[in-house]
């Protein structure tokens, strides 16, 4: 299947601003691509693109006054499947885990692995090792976290989330992230497009989705514990420890949000 995938967002800037941008697909989805993935910016600005410590690409600018306008459209293949599933993925002891997956198991900026390691413990300690263990980290989740965009914070974290039992789509993966981190699961933070596709389509406007992804059987596998299943048309734009490595946009100095229009929808009948 095709995927039209595009954003639009501008912001109003007061005075001459450096910005980052991780706003394109991740790099294992480059050959699914069938046009070219490029930072549009208005007005022109020079843009420079490197590839940071956890292999997304990011573009550098700096943004004169004024409005800025960040957007693009491109078009991508997408296998329509479904995430795979593998309930026999074992747990790899920590000892022979690669050397660029161990940072996976530390506590970071939202993931308190300290603070609830006694927890995880307690809650899933019992549970079927491996593939099964993080579905059931999933389940527990999404039955004891009530999802609203009005309960977002900046700030949140996965102790807080574990405690208010509220949060929004990166609040219920940072839990399971650290819940993971805590059992000795190598965990990390995902974020790019997730569009309404066989699935209803949700009553708000577009956005960009997080989930993360559980390192079993020697390998990286998709879970949602906001979702809780498996979805067709996950497009992977950035990962890291948890949503600080991967904002969609860093400004160092102001920079007010003016619109934000998110575009991900299945291609049909040559459209």
């Amino acid at each position: 299947m095709l995927i039209r995938l595009g954003y639009d967002i501008s912001f109003d800037v007061p005075l001459e601003v450096p910005i980052v941008a991780l706003l394109n697909v991740y790099q294992s989805r480059f050959g699914d691509l069938r046009e070219p993935d490029v930072l549009r910016v208005e007005p022109e600005v020079k843009i420079d693109t490197y590839t940071d410590v956890f292999g997304n690409q990011c573009s550098r600018f700096v943004a004169p006054p004024g409005t800025i306008r960040l957007y693009n459209s491109t078009l991508i293949e997408d296998a329509g499947t479904g995430d795979e599933q593998n309930p026999d993925a074992p747990e790899i002891p920590v000892g022979e885990l690669p050397t660029e997956v161990l940072q996976y198991l530390l506590a970071s900026r939202y993931c308190e692995v300290d603070l609830l390691s006694n927890t995880a413990v307690e809650l899933f300690g019992d549970a079927p090792r491996g593939w099964q263990r993080v579905k059931t980290i999933c389940d527990w989740i999404q039955s004891k976290v009530t999802f609203g965009y009005n309960f977002a914070r900046s700030t949140k974290t996965a102790l807080d989330v574990y405690t208010e039992r509220l949060g929004v789509c990166r609040d219920f993966q940072h839990l399971a992230i650290t819940f993971c981190r805590a059992l000795n699961i190598p965990a990390r933070y995902v974020t790019g497009y997730l569009g309404d596709i066989g699935v209803p389509v949700a009553p708000y406007p577009m956005d960009f989705s997080a989930w993360f992804e559980a390192y079993l059987g020697g390998r990286w596998y998709t879970f949602d514990a906001r979702h809780n299943r498996s979805r067709i048309g996950r497009v992977l734009m950035a990962v890291g420890r948890d949503a600080a490595d991967v904002a969609l946009t860093t400004s160092f100095g102001s920079a007010r949000l003016k619109n934000f229009t998110v575009i991900t929808d299945e291609v049909k009948n040559g459209g």
